[in-house]
């Protein structure tokens, strides 16, 4: 019998070696290798430079050039490369030049590409929440990344609100879903200048979410329909007082027309009556008909002011409310087309799903509210103006109904309330939170849906503030991959970077999915995520020292003695074919029905 053939390399990047192992069994490299990039290829092709972008992203590099100007360069590590399929790494300024030439239909090639590489484990995690739970759940944020406000080099950005300042940078709108086998799994980000504001993203988010994860609720018609109605009748409103305006201005026109002819008729007789006077040589006294006939001048040139004042009053009542008739005909033309493309998507939604969204007070716009749940979506999320959180703290606090809900929270909750201004009944939790000057701090929650989180506020604000999910996932993105610090200074490969940060954070969970199913050693456990912190695998186990062995089908890793797994080993096997996760039929949940129920009867 043949012994296997071995061979036996070095690595102080361990754990990049196993991810590396991992990318091949779901062929990420291949599929990258295969995008067409146009740039001349010397050493290294442009496509194995963009996976060396992706490798850094894993490692946790703040900059590009520590690719090859770190302690242990990457570029050096040849156990690395063979894991990733690679003969070898280029210098990070040959990266740079690649990333810096790319064109934003490559970018988006490399960005669609590991989002098919991404699909099944998401279609997966939503099929589990849908068969587990009856919904899936998603969060939105936007999240500020400011650049140095003395910087002349980095295109498109503006001054915008980032970490509770006005800087100078870009904006990205991020979606997340909360997954039962991950905790969180990034769906979407989307890069945007500087002043891009959270009020006009939900929308966005929305079609990100739908994107990434090929499914959508019901479109709510019967709701659109009914603020439809609404619409139209406002709208006639509007055209009858428009109408009702115009004549107002077409009479104060004829009244000051005739007040106008008027004083000139007087005018001219006044001007007879001071030739006969002067002719005369009379002395005008002050009962006199000239004297009396000079007043009633006067009277008529003050009546034609107010003529005049009147027309002004009026023109700008026409004007108001043709602006009025205007937007509202505008918002009607929107709603008339949202209510078409509801029931074509309605007509071929087939597998339907039941989604909720989590969304910060950014979002919690009357209308983005209004949207969202059109769309089929229950909403979780906070009032947006602080005028309109008064207003409700004014109107519904009941003294004795506060609940204690936290440390230093309160909160009591009324259901089906119509707020001012908004459309449909919603669920309304007010909220007030102690200061440390003893005093309180006020906000409002708003949510739409079956639940009845009315009666229970504990379960409410314990939901809601679940969302801090993607809050610790926008300062992983930052403290462990670097998403604030741009490699190139370039949209396409900005927009680049941003995805594979995303993708990176989805990827390590996904790999120690694999290793838990696959791999056997002593160190398997301590490279368990979430028991071992993301940030402690890219900053620590990706930078430990190793010997690779290689055979045919097998990757043996055996720590060294510097290294922190020290005595430990891995065993991989390689270009494994089992997929990590198997998507089995499902059935839907009890949840799933009643919120079925529930949507038909609304």
């Amino acid at each position: 019998m043949r012994r296997k053939q071995v061979s036996t390399t070095p690595t102080q990047h361990a754990l990049l070696v196993v991810w590396g192992e991992y990318a091949q069994t779901r062929s990420l490299v291949e599929k990258m290798m295969a995008i067409l990039v146009h740039q001349k290829e010397r050493v290294h092709t442009p496509q194995r430079k963009v996976v060396e972008l992706l490798v850094a992203t894993l490692a946790g590099l703040p900059y590009l050039e520590d690719i090859s100007c770190s302690a242990h360069p990457i570029d050096q590590d040849t156990a690395v490369a063979e894991a990733w399929g690679q003969t070898g790494w280029a210098d990070y300024s040959g990266v740079s030049r690649t990333l810096q030439a790319l064109t934003m239909d490559e970018a988006q090639q490399f960005i669609q590409c590991l989002q098919r590489v991404s699909q099944p484990s998401i279609d997966a995690e939503v099929e589990r929440a849908m068969a587990e739970e009856g919904r899936v759940v998603y969060d939105g944020d936007l999240t500020g990344l400011p650049v140095s406000k003395s910087s002349t080099t980095y295109p498109e950005v503006a001054y915008g609100h980032m970490d509770d300042a006005i800087r100078l940078g870009y904006q990205a709108a991020v979606v997340s879903l909360r997954s039962l086998s991950y905790g969180r799994l990034w769906l979407a980000v989307e890069h945007h200048p500087g002043n891009t504001l959270s009020t006009h993203q939900a929308l966005a988010l929305v079609q990100a979410a739908e994107a990434s994860t090929g499914r959508r609720p019901w479109r709510r018609i019967d709701l659109l329909e009914q603020r439809l109605e609404l619409m139209n009748a406002a709208v006639n409103a509007l055209q009858k007082r428009l109408a009702e305006h115009q004549l107002r201005l077409e009479a104060v026109q004829a009244q000051r027309d005739q007040t106008l002819k008027q004083a000139q008729a007087l005018q001219c007789e006044l001007a007879e009556w001071e030739g006969w006077y002067q002719t005369r040589s009379y002395s005008e006294r002050p009962n006199s008909r000239l004297a009396k006939l000079r007043q009633r001048v006067l009277v008529f040139q003050k009546r034609c002011a107010r003529r005049e004042n009147g027309i002004r009053k009026a023109i700008h009542l026409c004007e108001w409310s043709q602006e009025r008739l205007s937007r509202q005909q505008a918002e009607q033309r929107l709603l008339q087309e949202r209510l078409e493309s509801f029931r074509q998507e309605n007509a071929t939604n087939h597998n339907p799903l039941r989604g909720a969204f989590r969304l910060d007070a950014g979002f919690g716009t009357w209308e983005n509210l209004a949207l969202l749940i059109e769309m089929g979506y229950e909403v979780y999320t906070k009032v947006n103006n602080h005028m309109n959180i008064k207003v409700l703290h004014k109107s519904l606090t009941d003294p004795s109904a506060w609940q204690t809900v936290g440390v230093g929270a309160q909160m009591q909750a009324w259901k089906n309330h119509c707020p001012d201004g908004f459309w449909y009944p919603i669920d309304v939790g007010l909220e007030r939170f102690q200061t440390s000057e003893g005093g309180w701090k006020l906000a409002a929650l708003l949510h739409f849906g079956p639940d009845p989180v009315a009666t229970d506020c504990q379960r409410w604000f314990d939901f809601y503030n679940g969302r801090q999910i993607i809050e610790a996932g926008i300062k992983e993105g930052k403290h462990v991959f670097y998403l604030h610090h741009f490699k190139v200074r370039s949209i396409p490969a900005i927009r680049l970077q941003e995805y594979f940060i995303v993708f990176a954070a989805n990827f390590i969970r996904w790999a120690s999915a694999w290793i838990d199913q696959h791999c056997t050693g002593s160190a398997k456990a301590d490279l368990q995520q979430p028991k071992v912190g993301t940030k402690r695998l890219v900053h620590v186990m990706a930078h430990t020292s190793a010997e690779v062995s290689r055979s045919s089908d097998i990757c043996l890793l055996r720590f060294g003695r510097l290294s922190c797994l020290a005595g430990k080993d891995l065993c991989i096997p390689r270009r494994s074919t089992q997929p990590l996760i198997r998507a089995e039929k499902v059935q839907f949940s009890q949840g799933f029905q009643r919120f079925a129920e529930w949507l038909h009867n609304s």
